[in-house]
Order: C-alpha cells, then sequence, then structure tokens
C-alpha cells in the first residue's frame, strides 16, 4: 500500500507521524489500546473485587494506549506533542509499576499491562515507549529548517 501523500493545505508532518517506521509504531499502539481496553472492561466488570488496584492500573494503561494511538493516527504537531506526553508517561507508568510489582508483588493478585516491566506482554511495554519517544524526535528534528551557518 503507497504511504497516503497529503492533501493540499494539510501539513506534511500530519502524514509523517503514521508513515515508515511510525506505521509499525502506530499499528503497535493500536493493538495494545484495543487488547488492554477489552481486558480491563472485562477485568472491571466481572473481577474487581479480586484484584481493584490492579485492574484500575490496568484501565489507566488502556487509556493512555487509546491516546497515543489516536495521536499518531491523526499527525500533526499538537498530536505529535500530545503523543510525546503520553508515551513518557507510560514509560515512567512501566517503570513505576514494573518496579512496584517486583517490590511488592502482594499488592498485585493479579497482572496488569505494566507488570513486571511488561513481562506478560514480551516487555513490549517498556521497549514500545522508548522506540515511540526515539520517533517522535526523528520526526521533530526532520522538520525542523537548517539553520544558516554562522557567515
Amino acid at each position: 500500500m503507497a504511504e497516503r501523500r497529503p492533501a493540499a493545505g494539510e501539513p506534511r508532518e500530519r502524514a509523517r507521524l503514521s508513515g515508515g517506521p511510525g506505521r509499525l509504531i502506530l499499528t503497535l499502539y493500536g493493538v495494545f489500546a484495543v487488547g488492554a481496553t477489552s481486558r480491563a472492561v472485562y477485568q472491571l466488570s466481572t473481577q474487581f473485587d479480586e484484584a481493584p488496584l490492579a485492574y484500575v492500573l490496568s484501565a489507566l494503561a488502556a487509556v493512555v494506549y487509546v491516546f497515543i494511538t489516536v495521536a499518531l493516527a491523526r499527525g500533526g504537531e499538537t498530536a505529535r506533542r500530545l503523543a510525546l506526553v503520553c508515551i513518557t508517561a507510560e514509560l515512567v507508568g512501566v517503570l513505576a509499576i514494573g518496579t512496584w510489582t517486583e517490590v511488592q508483588p502482594s499488592e498485585f493478585p493479579d497482572q496488569t499491562v505494566w507488570s513486571d516491566y511488561g513481562r506478560g506482554y514480551l516487555f513490549l511495554p517498556v521497549i514500545l515507549p522508548v522506540i515511540g519517544l526515539w520517533w517522535l524526535r526523528r520526526q521533530r528534528t526532520e522538520r525542523r529548517p537548517a539553520e544558516p551557518s554562522p557567515g
């Protein structure tokens, strides 16, 4: 499938966030958004009393993944900034919850997406935000005009 070209008047960066490697990043975030959301809805509605903290944190992760997916799909500078904030929050969340689950496993009788640094998801929850931040930074530097060299 050919990469979509921006329409007349549409900023070029709008197509860039989800183009090239961004397409794979967007796809992975989309899969995580759907998976984490459906899992959280099921767990919150049927098993909340078993592990409320874990299930609420899974729901929080799902919300973060949905925001990231929408921002990457939308493109543009505002969406890039939103994605940057959300991916940073994701990385902080994965590291904090991953550490928490290692230090106090009794608080987590059931897994979350971010438990044990995403071990149940092949560590993608801790790897993906690093790649996502790299991608957003790369997109920002590609759009920045070259500065004139001093005379």
